[in-house]
């Protein structure tokens, strides 16, 4: 079976989770069944058929597996986000669909993507103008502390640094191709530990520098931690020493804990993580209600879960919020309180499939650029899962970064389409037969 045919076959289960998901919301809300669930299983199987059929006419040779894995995280969130919530659920299926024609766009434009590299100083500079933006007087827009987006007056909220991120690892990829070469050659030994040298590497650091201290403006610690991870395994794949990540993930810890003792923000999220059952942080401004009731949630899921539509997410009469946030920050928990550990670790192995393919990308390509671009999205994909999945499970302290095409969020899911776009780009190269 040829690969477009493998990934044509790849689409049925997502149409078909749709279907039966939103049956069972049906059953679970009235006790009937209706026909719409169909006309939505079939809706969404048109859409997943479009982009197929773009992908057989534009890139033949692309991984099979990277286009059918996120329709199935999509088809998935929509399912949840529609038993949470009928109207985001439509929301997020207009994103959905702008998501698909930004996905094809992305592709036209981009064909060959490597002349992205001639524009990385320009590419960087549009992305921490992008990070900058919520900070802004009047058009940014707080909560909980934390400034992530941009008021569009009239339309919706959009969140800058989801875009960023993309360009941030476009600029990586770019320079480290230039001079990971000369960060090995030109490296001193001081105490035992490999310190690239400063002329080469510095650009590096000041770029991100500049990054992390927007980042700390906007308290935005969960997209801080992936930035800097995707920084450290991108310099790890550009040149194979391992002592650069550990320097790093010093450094990282050193800051963390300087942010976690000293910004009021973090610091709250540290106690929060720390101890979330505590009665006096419980009821606290920018306390423990959201992370404790969490887990309450995660508990009552057990192995197999209370059934689908079966979380308790709102107190009884409408009175008040149980689960604040459960269709963005808080989704996992209702996973795995309805589907139980079983089901969430079903979500989790998808994501992980997901990371596997992009990595064997990273492998198959046959250019520098294209192997660091592949790794460096692939990593910066990967470490938004673990952020968010992390905090929910008292793992991490928790931070707002919305599940990758689960999690309602509009600006997530168009920057995520291009992530996978960029990918798909990077594989069909990878792949093409040699002439």
């Amino acid at each position: 079976m040829s690969a477009r045919n493998r990934e044509l076959f790849g689409l049925i289960p997502a149409s078909l989770l749709v279907t039966a998901g939103f049956a069972g919301v049906y059953i679970q809300r009235s006790n009937t069944l209706s026909n719409v669930s169909l006309t939505y299983g079939a809706i969404f199987l048109g859409l997943c058929l479009a982009g197929h059929i773009f992908l057989r006419m534009t890139l033949p040779n692309a991984d099979p597996y990277l286009f059918p894995l996120v329709a199935v995280l999509a088809s998935f969130g929509l399912v949840m986000i529609y038993r949470l919530d009928a109207t985001l659920a439509r929301q997020q299926a207009q994103w959905f669909v702008l998501g698909l024609v930004l996905f094809g766009a992305t592709i036209i434009a981009f064909r060959d993507y490597r002349k992205l590299e001639r524009y990385r100083y320009v590419i960087v500079a549009v992305s921490l103008g992008l990070m900058i933006l919520p900070r802004l007087p009047v058009v940014g827009v707080a909560a909980n502390g934390a400034y992530l987006g941009v008021q569009i007056p009239g339309l919706f909220v959009f969140q800058p640094p989801e875009f960023a991120k993309i360009g941030l690892v476009i600029f990586l990829a770019s320079y480290l191709r230039d001079t990971r070469q000369l960060l090995v050659v030109g490296a001193r030994r001081i105490l035992g530990v490999t310190i690239p040298p400063f002329k080469h590497f510095g650009p590096v650091l000041i770029i991100w520098g500049l990054a992390m201290m927007i980042l700390v403006l906007l308290s935005d610690v969960g997209t801080s931690v992936m930035f800097y991870g995707a920084l450290l395994a991108m310099l790890y794949v550009a040149t194979n020493r391992i002592s650069f990540v550990v320097v790093g993930l010093i450094a990282a810890g050193i800051g963390f804990w300087y942010l976690g003792t000293h910004i009021p923000h973090i610091h709250a999220r540290v106690e929060t993580w720390l101890n979330p059952l505590s009665p006096h942080l419980y009821n606290a401004p920018l306390g423990s209600y959201q992370v404790a009731n969490s887990l309450f949630a995660q508990a009552a899921g057990g192995l197999f879960g209370q059934g689908f539509g079966q979380a308790v997410i709102q107190f009884p009469g409408g009175s008040g919020t149980l689960l604040p946030f459960a269709s963005t920050d808080m989704i996992y928990a209702v996973i795995t309180d309805e589907l139980g550990l079983f089901g969430s670790t079903a979500v989790i192995l998808t994501y992980l499939i997901f990371v596997w393919r992009g990595l064997k990308v990273a492998m198959l390509a046959r250019d520098s650029f294209s192997k660091l671009l592949a790794a460096g999205l692939t990593a910066m994909f990967a470490l938004q899962v673990f952020v968010i999945v992390g905090g929910v499970t008292r793992v991490i302290p928790l931070t707002g970064v919305t599940l990758p095409f689960v999690a309602y969020g509009g600006s997530s899911i168009l920057a995520n389409f291009v992530l996978v776009a960029l990918l798909l780009l990077v594989s069909d190269r990878a792949r093409r037969p040699s002439p």
